[in-house]
């Protein structure tokens, strides 16, 4: 045995070495019975009304229906009172209706085509959707709240979900031990072998910040992916071998043979609420059919479907043992059946008098109180996000400050504390301290704040020093933030295992259990959340239309071209841009709730702030929206210690509030009729931009405005400013290469709110296949080249647009 425990070994020993311990009695084989019938009768029932529709069917592996079930069964008796699930696509449909419990009618109409869905967003197909549910767990007779995760087809990208939402759900409940709340994982065995971010989930699994204390995972083996052979499709003995890197005990199992099963399922939860550590049960089964219905598996695996066709059916097996040995009879049995088969009928009936489909009823994660009684947001305006300056002077000292006694800190935090101190008395902020004002301020108004990612302690750049490290005691630490106020809300600051795609789709999972959280991943690099891309392709981006499920995950994603290379520059704006869903061709209406309405409306929000003022009120506004959407901010490096990056209290005080726009505010706004170019620009350049124009004595002639709020697209405040200049030229600056950054999607809204009457001019980098250079000196030179574009006043004189 690899588990490198002497207590746990025994344990195990005993549990399957003892003679005589897999006994059952007459009422347990008779539940096991009626189990298995509602399992294969619903997979039927399926199958003879809907004969040419893809369902991804359990035929084969029947038996997971009441494995699970004696999981929940298992886990409920030993105080468990919410089990939330991830799943693939096979079986799911069973799952839904014989293990959450959902409405037979309900999924039944999901196989109309004619059916209108009610709800806003595109909807996704039967078998990705989720479910939430509240019910009496009838064998303990105890309250039991069971969620199924919405996800995608990309297989195994749920796993870091769940964990992140179990995660949360035990901390709101303050159950440190999951003694009330756990996760169960059901895999492919292909997708459990073969997909990394399986690997990634069980890393985090004994992680103090991330772990949910252990985890049930159920292996569906039918010893086939798609079309491909295990001898194809993995290097290891079993699908099951990568659980051995956390000591997962790993128990392999005969699916045809049900009370074996439930037994080893029995035991995993048992084990689970034991010690707190991941276990998984690999289910050895087969697969009836074609990777779906539509397939024909015998192409490419004939003689292993020879051999199925000629399999007899797990429930005949197990019916003619109990019948043989006079648990049941024949006549009991096919009551049973009959009985399902008529509860299938009768919902089947009255799935004809529904005549809209609600993907709202399939919601797996409710947010009670939140929105009003039909989902929608109780108001459509938010307020000033700006807090009394006494609340940020107070912060200020926490945050310059050590609040616990002998207590030793790094001589370089010394000066970092006392510069801190001095901003805050002279009523200014830089980026670090901005962040702590937003965060301490919310923590006040009893919100939670999660801080997670790699060396997010810290900071990359060695700027946010939230957790202080005694310099002389190894392993102590002081959290300041969490010694604001008595009565505050936690703070969780955490550094992250070396994951992307595992940590993100965790804390996109932690904040879906609540709307009155903060909850924030930060990217080394921006450059690095590619390696998430599956998560926020599939989840962040898409999860609402979808599922109609809000988010309000924040990603903070370092950005700037600085001559670090093409790895260390670009957070990828350009893709964030071209997966937003406000229409580039559309003029809108420009009513009073304009600016929330159009939040509302768009799937995600993107930001670029150039000012820590405005990073500050864009957090808090996050939290202050009536609804949750995802926020993407690009954030600074370099001007995290720009003398002139620093913001004052008179800019986040009382009444004051985020800056979708910051317009011109020098000579050239003075007297606007006299300037001969407007340029447009986003972030850090236009630091570079203010100091050429200085230079050059252009500061009368060349205005420069900040677009803070990228998408959706301030329409009415770019309107505004354009006509602010009416003979001015329009020019849009970026320092990231053309076909990057921000000016494929801002140069069509552009042309839609002038009209096409005025061109938009491009200045910046020319296209590249590489985000930046590694060179120093070629970067220098094309940000020379650029700049001197900018305000050379005659360079598009007889260009045509």
């Amino acid at each position: 045995m690899f588990i490198n425990d002497v207590e746990q070994c025994q344990w195990i020993r005993q549990k399957f070495e003892t003679p005589g311990v897999m006994q059952f009695s007459s009422e347990e084989k008779r539940t096991l019975l009626a189990r298995l019938v509602r399992s294969m009768r619903f997979e039927d029932f399926l199958a003879r009304k809907w004969s040419s529709e893809k369902r991804f069917g359990l035929e084969g592996c029947e038996v997971m229906i009441p494995a699970l079930k004696t999981i929940i069964d298992k886990s409920s008796e030993m105080g468990i009172e919410n089990v939330i699930l991830g799943m693939p696509h096979r079986g799911r449909l069973n799952v839904l209706a014989n293990v959450i419990r959902k409405d037979l009618e309900q999924i039944f109409c999901q196989f109309d085509p004619k059916l209108e869905a009610a709800d806003e967003g595109s909807g996704d197909v039967k078998y990705h959707l989720g479910m939430y549910h509240e019910r009496i767990n009838r064998v303990t007779n105890r309250n039991i709240t069971l969620s199924l995760v919405a996800n995608p087809s990309h297989l195994e990208a749920v796993d870091p979900v769940v964990q992140g939402k179990t995660k949360a759900e035990q901390f709101y409940r303050g159950d440190a031990q999951g003694k009330k709340v756990m996760s169960i994982l059901v895999h492919g065995d292909a997708a459990f072998a073969g997909q990394g971010v399986v690997y990634e989930t069980f890393h985090l699994s004994d992680l103090p910040s991330y772990t949910t204390n252990g985890t049930v995972h159920v292996v569906v083996n039918n010893q086939i992916g798609f079309t491909t052979d295990p001898r194809m499709a993995r290097s290891s003995p079993y699908p099951t071998d990568v659980a051995r890197v956390v000591n997962a005990p790993i128990f392999h199992v005969n699916a045809d043979d049900p009370e074996a099963v439930i037994y080893v399922c029995s035991v995993a939860a048992e084990w689970r609420n034991t010690f707190n550590k991941d276990v998984v049960v690999d289910l050895v089964c087969y697969r009836r059919r074609g990777h779906n219905e539509m397939d024909e598996p015998m192409f490419t695996q004939p003689l292993m479907y020879k051999q199925i066709h000629r399999q007899v059916p797990v429930l005949k097996k197990y019916a003619d043992k109990l019948i043989a040995e006079g648990t049941v009879t024949l006549q009991e049995f096919e009551e049973e059946i009959a009985k399902y088969d008529r509860i299938c009928e009768e919902a089947y009936g009255r799935s004809k008098d529904k005549k809209i489909l609600h993907i709202k009823h399939w919601l797996d994660s409710p947010w009670p109180g939140f929105f009003n009684v039909d989902g929608e947001p109780k108001s459509m305006t938010c307020p000033a996000t700006g807090i009394p300056e006494d609340v940020l002077t107070h912060i200020g000292s926490v945050a310059s400050s050590v609040p616990l006694e002998d207590f030793k800190i790094h001589t370089g935090l010394s000066r970092i504390l006392r510069g801190r101190a001095d901003m805050t008395k002279n009523r200014t902020v830089d980026w670090a301290l901005a962040e702590y004002m937003a965060f301490g301020s919310l923590l006040k108004e009893g919100i939670h704040v999660r801080l997670s990612g790699q060396d997010v302690e810290r900071g990359t750049f060695s700027h946010r020093h939230h957790v202080l490290h005694d310099q002389e005691v190894d392993r102590r630490t002081c959290v300041p933030m969490n010694h604001l106020w008595p009565d505050q809300a936690p703070y969780t600051v955490c550094n992250s295992s070396l994951s992307e795609y595992g940590v993100l789709g965790f804390e996109l999972g932690y904040a879906m259990a609540s709307p009155n959280a903060l909850v924030l991943w930060e990217a080394q690099f921006g450059d690095f959340h590619n390696t998430a891309q599956c998560i926020i392709d599939q989840f962040i981006s898409t999860g609402q239309a979808k599922w109609v499920r809000h988010n309000g995950i924040v990603l903070l994603l370092p950005h700037g071209m600085e001559g670090m290379g093409p790895e260390h520059s670009s957070a990828r704006p350009e893709r964030f841009l071209q997966m937003s869903n406000d229409d580039s061709d559309a003029y809108p209406a420009f009513t009073k709730d304009f600016e929330v309405s159009q939040l509302y409306d768009c799937n995600w929000i993107v930001v670029n702030c150039s000012t820590p003022a405005n990073y500050f009120h864009v957090l808090r506004r996050q939290i202050l929206l009536p609804f949750r959407k995802p926020l993407i901010i690009f954030t600074p490096k370099s001007l995290l210690r720009h003398p002139e990056a620093k913001s004052s209290f008179d800019q986040m005080v009382s009444g004051t509030s985020f800056q979708r726009v910051i317009p011109e505010d020098g000579a050239a706004a003075q007297a606007p009729e006299q300037v001969q170019r407007l340029i447009f620009c986003t972030g850090k350049v236009y630091y570079d931009l203010v100091k050429e124009r200085s230079s050059q004595g252009l500061e009368e002639k060349v205005a420069i405005t900040r677009l803070e709020q990228i998408s959706p697209f301030p329409f009415d405040l770019i309107k505004q400013e354009a006509e602010k200049y009416p003979g001015a030229e329009l020019a849009w600056c970026q320092e990231e290469h053309k076909n990057m950054g921000y000016y494929d999607y801002i140069s069509p809204r552009f042309m839609t709110i002038l009209r096409r009457t005025r061109p938009i001019w491009y200045v910046g980098r020319d296209p590249a296949a590489a985000p930046a250079t590694g060179n120093r000196n070629t970067h220098l030179v094309s940000l020379k080249k650029f700049l001197d574009t900018a305000f050379n006043l005659q360079a598009f004189e007889g260009k045509t647009f």
